[in-house]
């Protein structure tokens, strides 16, 4: 279980390192986007320290951070980012967000050791 714990906290300092060098490369600002991007991190680590997120749960939710980098990266690639794209990135977060809760609220927890 120690493993899983750290394997996740990997997980998400290095989606927080790429996220950071991404931003350095003089993108454009997304700050809402980008404090969303941390407050979520925070509360899938919370879950996972709390036993209320699964190993399994805990894979797809960072899979799902991953993907919402993946898109902000590819709206800052061309040097602005568009209503639409933040309108896009905000619902991305906004579904993530939800995934988040119900997957903390399910039935299912963590084995403890």
């Amino acid at each position: 279980m120690l493993n899983l714990k750290s394997l996740a906290i990997g997980a998400t300092m290095t989606l927080a390192c790429i996220s950071a060098f991404a931003q350095a490369a003089s993108a454009p600002a997304t700050p809402r986007v980008d404090k969303r991007e941390v407050n979520q991190d925070k509360r899938i680590q919370q879950g996972v320290g709390s036993g209320q997120l699964t190993a399994k749960e805990t894979y797809r939710l960072e899979k799902e951070q991953a993907a919402i980098n993946k898109a902000e990266s590819k709206a800052k690639s061309d040097g602005t980012v568009t209503k639409q794209e933040r309108r896009r990135l905000h619902k991305m977060q906004d579904q993530a967000s939800k995934d988040i809760y119900k997957q903390k609220h399910d039935a299912q927890t963590a084995a403890k050791p």
